[in-house]
This record gives C-alpha cells, sequence and structure tokens, in this order.
C-alpha cells in the first residue's frame, strides 16, 4: 500500500507486525499537511493527537471528524473502507495504529469480554469512540514518537510500545492507571514534562540552564532530566538540538532566508559554526542538501 504525503511534515508508517501499521506524524511546519494512506476494512483504527489538532476526513473530504489535543479516536466499520485521510495542523503531532479485528480479538482472546466492538453481538457492527489520553498512555505515544534507537531496533521496540498502549487503551478502571515509572503516574509531573519542553523549544536559540528550565516548570533538576528521558527518549538539550536542526532543514525548504540569517535564527553566532552543526546532523552541507 502507498501512503501519500503532500507536505513537508515528518511521517513514518512502520508494519510492526503482521496486521499491524503503526503512523508517526509530526508537523514542524506552518502549514497544515495531508497525509493518505488506504486502509481496507478489516482494520481498527486509532488515532492519538499529541499536539496540535488533526482532522479525520470522510467520503472524499466531505466529512471530517476533528480530534483535539490529548484526545484519541477508535474507528472500526467493517461494512465500508475507511481510508486515512488526516489533516495535521501546524505544529501538531500525531500517532495512528492500525490493526486486524482478527489480531486484536487474538490478542484479547481471554478478556474481550469488557471490550465492547470484540463481544459476539458486536463484532460485526461499526464502532466509534472518543476518549482523553491518559498519563500513562501519554507517556507512551511520546516514546514512539520520540524514541532515538538504532534501525535494527526500531521496529521490535515499536511492536513492544504498541502492545504496551493497547494494553493501556483497553485497562479497566478497576485496575488503575498504572505507569512503569512511578514519577510519571502523576499528570501534573507529566504537564511539567510538556511545559518544559514547549520552554525549551520557543527559547531554542538561546535555551535556559537545565536548572532555570526545572525551577521555571516546578520540578527538582533530577526531575526534569529523568522525566524528560522518559517521556521524550532524550536528554533536553538533544532533544533542542534535534529541534533546531529540523526547525533549520524546513527553513532552508522553504527559501527565504539564506544560511548565515538561519544559522543566526536558531541560535548560531556564525555561519560556519552552523553549517557544521547541520552536516554533523545530516551528513551534508546546507547548500549540498538543497542541490539534492
Amino acid at each position: 500500500m502507498d501512503s501519500k504525503n503532500n507536505a513537508k511534515g515528518s511521517d513514518v508508517i512502520y508494519e510492526v507486525a503482521p496486521n499491524i501499521l503503526l503512523l508517526r506524524l509530526q508537523n514542524t511546519t506552518l502549514e497544515p499537511i495531508q497525509f493518505e494512506y488506504p486502509i481496507d476494512e478489516t482494520f481498527i483504527q486509532f488515532h492519538f493527537c499529541l499536539r496540535g489538532q488533526l482532522d479525520f476526513g470522510f467520503n472524499n473530504g466531505q466529512y471530517s471528524l476533528n480530534i483535539q489535543e490529548d484526545k484519541s479516536l477508535l474507528l472500526y466499520n467493517p461494512n465500508q473502507k475507511l481510508p486515512v485521510n488526516l489533516n495535521l495542523k501546524s505544529e501538531s503531532a500525531a500517532v495512528s495504529a492500525f490493526i486486524s479485528l482478527k489480531k486484536l480479538h487474538e490478542l484479547f482472546s481471554a478478556s474481550t469480554h469488557y471490550i465492547d466492538f470484540l463481544t459476539g453481538d458486536n463484532r460485526d457492527k461499526k464502532y466509534y469512540s472518543e476518549d482523553q489520553i491518559s498519563a500513562s498512555m501519554a507517556v507512551v505515544l511520546s516514546q514512539m514518537l520520540n524514541f532515538n534507537l538504532n534501525p535494527s531496533v526500531e521496529k521490535i521496540y515499536l511492536k513492544a510500545k504498541v502492545y504496551e498502549l493497547l494494553g493501556l487503551y483497553f485497562n479497566t478502571p478497576e485496575e488503575g492507571d498504572v505507569e512503569q515509572c512511578p514519577f510519571l503516574i502523576d499528570e501534573d509531573n507529566v504537564r511539567r514534562i510538556k511545559m518544559a519542553k514547549e520552554i525549551a523549544i520557543q527559547q531554542m536559540s538561546n535555551p535556559p540552564s537545565l536548572k532555570a528550565l526545572a525551577d521555571e516548570v516546578g520540578l527538582s533538576l533530577k526531575k526534569l532530566k529523568e522525566g524528560f528521558k522518559e517521556i521524550y527518549g532524550d536528554t533536553v538539550y538533544s532533544y533542542i538540538l534535534n529541534h533546531k536542526m529540523e526547525y533549520a532543514r524546513k527553513l532552508l525548504e522553504r527559501g527565504n532566508k539564506n544560511v548565515n540569517e538561519i544559522g543566526l535564527t536558531i541560535g548560531y553566532s556564525t555561519a560556519s559554526h552552523f553549517i557544521a552543526a547541520f552536516k554533523k546532523k545530516y551528513g551534508t552541507t546546507p547548500k549540498k542538501y538543497l542541490q539534492g
């Protein structure tokens, strides 16, 4: 199956296991992006909006569902194809998982009594559900979106994360919302880490010290470091550097700033320092990157 993405945001779709697909979408541009993918009616669709918002389009764009930040959407219709048609707004990020009903039934064969659309009466009926993303789910989703691993282990890592996400999604209320890292059980701690990330990005050209950042969001330095690494899979400064380079790449593609101006925009005092950092990240100079 071929995907279509007609904008400059980054997207990756993985087949993490037979009958399980994973889509990671990030839009760091100022314009919305459109992503299309031909999923058939045998798949259940889970869409999670981590940042910003996205629209899921139906019937060639005649009707759409809006998914707000920290919300999820589950879709299943065994009688009609629901090809993926996502409109990702500016500065938004999302994760989607596509799992065949047969595969999901295998995974939850002993527990289908509390999953509505897996019960006998509902198995062949369409199903739709909008829910809030829990704190523990937000952690897993951020890890899926921001991991920094050797490509040789990406697939097995993402497969494990999809299974973990499904377990949390269908977790019964009686069992509580359990997360492997005790610090991140607290919704407020997760909110503070996310706030720290937003502040770091907003001030990427002259980022605050870790101590200043921790003080601003009301966390200890130790908790900021540990929590940030747990959620985003990277240190604060490494995350900022990757974001700066990605932003610089987008500015290059946009073509309305020269190399020196872009370097200054993201905090480099000289063009040579920016060029060296860009080459270290992408393996080529900004000029050569634009050439091909």
